[in-house]
């Protein structure tokens, strides 16, 4: 990476991602607003790697046209279609393995850029930025054809040179964001109706396990939480989601274990002590059971 008064390059995002999560001082705009189109985003993706997990620290929108692109979002798995609009708030674990010939628009940009906008958080103004919304929305043709503009303009006014730079583009992601809420508020009201009880009782567990897991283990904790047995909660889990949910749990511990391997500089046991395990052998044994990897050569893959 090149970082000066005039120039920001780096050849690709996950090594931005590594400069961000070693917490390089963001200053310039061109760390805060990151626009641009898929196929340059993903010029320098290995195809055997894919996008390697992280965990950001800045909002990430995006919209495919065409290409092959799968999502991890927490431990949710996702495989998009064309016009589909995904939604990656700060702090959430993103990944993907299969990245093939993708073309459409994407934005990156760091919550702080956008006050004086804002009136409470990013997530209550704009709900598909909380953690537990749905992120992936399917948008009509007609729809993705002014998504698609409004990209194009912020693109256009950060490549300008102007006085007035910073507030067109804060004006424009707010314009992007207002597009996106009108498209996502009814999708959401429809599905909301829609929703099993089933579905619902498994969305409260994978809420509930994605801000715990670190503490909280046993299958059994979660299930006195939601006052149901163990048993149930594990019939309705693996009937919703397709996996139990100690599984579950142990895919959300390897993300954040991934995280840390592959976007920081810590040594094994710091990050076994983080993770909250007794010690590295552990880890170690954990990593080993989950990945077939050892944490080290998990690391050196990553």
């Amino acid at each position: 990476m090149i970082c000066n008064n005039d120039i920001l390059e780096m050849e690709n995002l996950a090594s931005c991602e590594k400069v961000i999560n070693r917490e390089c001082p963001l200053h310039d705009i061109n760390f805060m607003v990151m626009p641009g189109i898929l196929q340059d985003k993903h010029k320098n993706v290995d195809p055997e790697k894919g996008i390697p997990t992280s965990r950001r620290r800045f909002n990430l929108i995006y919209i495919i046209l065409d290409g092959v692109h799968d999502v991890y979002l927490g431990a949710d798995y996702h495989l998009l279609r064309p016009n589909d609009l995904v939604i990656v708030p700060e702090n959430m674990v993103y990944a993907s393995k299969n990245v093939r010939n993708c073309t459409g628009y994407c934005l990156h940009f760091r919550t702080e850029f956008l006050p004086p906008l804002l009136y409470g958080t990013l997530a209550e103004q704009f709900p598909f930025f909380d953690l537990e919304a749905n992120h992936i929305i399917h948008v009509a043709p007609q729809e993705s054809l002014v998504i698609q503009k409004t990209f194009c303009d912020i693109i256009e006014e950060h490549r300008r040179f102007s006085n007035e730079k910073e507030n067109v583009l804060k004006n424009l992601i707010y314009i992007l964001l207002l597009r996106i809420r009108a498209i996502y508020g009814p999708q959401k009201k429809g599905e909301g109706n829609a929703v099993s009880r089933s579905v619902k009782l498994s969305n409260r567990f994978k809420h509930l396990a994605a801000k715990n897991f670190l503490q909280i283990r046993e299958v059994k904790r979660y299930a006195e939480m939601l006052n149901i047995t163990p048993q149930y909660l594990s019939d309705v889990v693996k009937n919703t989601l397709g996996i139990s949910p100690r599984k579950l749990i142990n895919e959300m511990l390897t993300l954040e274990a991934k995280v840390l391997l592959g976007s920081t500089d810590k040594n094994l046991s710091e990050i076994a002590y983080l993770l909250r395990f007794d010690d590295e052998a552990h880890f170690s044994h954990f990593i080993k059971i989950q990945t077939g990897y050892s944490p080290s050569a998990l690391r050196k893959n990553l």
